[in-house]
C-alpha cells in the first residue's frame, strides 16, 4: 500500500526537520571558525582541542559511568516491579505499587529533583550519608526515573502472553525457579534490554535532576554543556556531538547485525 503524495511530503519534511540540524552540527564540527555555526574552512582543530579539554572529557566519562550504573539498577528494579505487577496476581497494595512505580513518569522532573534533594539533605543530617552531593546521588535519581520506564516496558511485554508456556512448564514438573529461568526470563529479555537502553539514554541526556543533585566535583556532561551555553560555546561541543553520534551509529549497526544473524540462525534451524 503506497502512501498518498501529501503523506510522503509530510514524512520527508518531518525527517528533514529532525535530521537537518544534526547534519549541520556535524558539518560545523569540521569548521576552523571559532564561532560554532559559521563555516571557516575544513579543519580538525576542534577535535584536537576537545582531546586536550580534560574538564569536558571528565564530564563525559562521568556521565557514561552514571548512565551505565543507573541503567543497570533501573533494569533490575523496574524489571522486578514489572514482573510482580504482571505475574503477581492480586495482592494487597498492588494498585498502590503500580501508582507509585509509575509516578515518576507523570511528575515534572523539577518536582522529582527537588524532592530527592530534600530527601538526601535530610538523610545526611540524620545519618551522615550521603556526604555531599555527587555521582552517587545522581545515579540513584536517574535509576529512580529509569525504573519507572522499565516497569512499564516489562509489564507490557509480559502482559502480551507467555502464561501458557509457563503453565506448560509447571505442568511438566518444573519448579517456579526453573520456570522463571527457562521461560519467563527469555520472554522478558527483549524488554529488559530495551529498558536498559532507554534508562541509559535518559540518564545521559538529563539536565534537571543532575542540576539539583550534582556537586562541584560531579559535573555531568549535560550540566557542563548548559554552563558553556551561558558562558559562550565553542565548536568543541560540535566535535563532541560528532563522537557521540558516531558511537550511537556503531551501536545501532552492531545491534542490527546481531538481529540479522539471529534471524538467519532461526531460519537455518527451520
Amino acid at each position: 500500500m503506497s502512501l498518498p503524495a501529501w503523506a510522503r511530503i509530510g514524512l520527508w519534511l518531518g525527517l528533514a526537520f529532525l535530521w537537518l540540524p544534526v547534519l549541520l552540527l556535524v558539518l560545523y564540527a569540521f569548521s576552523a571558525d571559532p564561532v560554532p555555526f559559521r563555516w571557516g574552512g575544513l579543519s580538525l582543530r576542534w577535535f584536537r582541542e576537545l582531546a586536550a579539554d580534560e574538564r569536558l572529557l571528565e564530564a563525559a566519562l562521568l556521565s557514561l559511568r552514571i548512565a551505565a550504573g543507573a541503567a543497570t539498577l533501573a533494569m533490575l528494579l523496574g524489571g522486578a516491579t514489572g514482573w510482580l505487577l504482571a505475574r503477581g496476581g492480586t495482592f494487597r497494595g498492588r494498585a498502590l505499587l503500580g501508582a507509585l512505580s509509575g509516578a515518576p513518569l507523570v511528575l515534572p522532573e523539577v518536582v522529582t529533583g527537588l524532592s530527592l534533594l530534600l530527601l538526601f539533605v535530610a538523610l545526611e543530617a540524620a545519618t551522615g550519608w550521603p556526604r555531599g552531593r555527587g555521582a552517587g546521588t545522581i545515579l540513584l535519581a536517574h535509576a529512580t526515573l529509569g525504573a519507572a520506564y522499565a516497569a512499564v516496558i516489562v509489564q507490557a511485554r509480559l502482559a502480551r502472553g507467555g502464561r501458557e508456556l509457563e503453565e506448560a512448564a509447571a505442568d511438566l514438573g518444573a519448579t517456579p525457579a526453573t520456570v522463571f529461568r527457562t521461560v519467563t526470563l527469555p520472554l522478558m529479555a527483549p524488554a529488559l534490554v530495551a529498558s536498559w537502553l532507554l534508562a541509559f539514554t535518559l540518564s545521559l541526556d538529563d539536565v534537571v535532576l543532575a542540576s539539583f543533585l550534582s556537586g562541584p566535583a560531579s559535573t555531568t556532561l549535560p550540566v557542563a554543556l548548559f554552563s558553556m551555553l551561558r558562558l559562550g560555546m565553542t565548536p568543541k561541543v560540535n566535535a563532541l556531538a560528532v563522537l557521540i553520534l558516531a558511537a550511537a551509529g556503531l551501536a545501532l549497526l552492531l545491534a542490527a547485525g546481531l538481529t540479522r544473524a539471529r534471524v538467519a540462525r532461526g531460519r537455518g534451524g527451520d
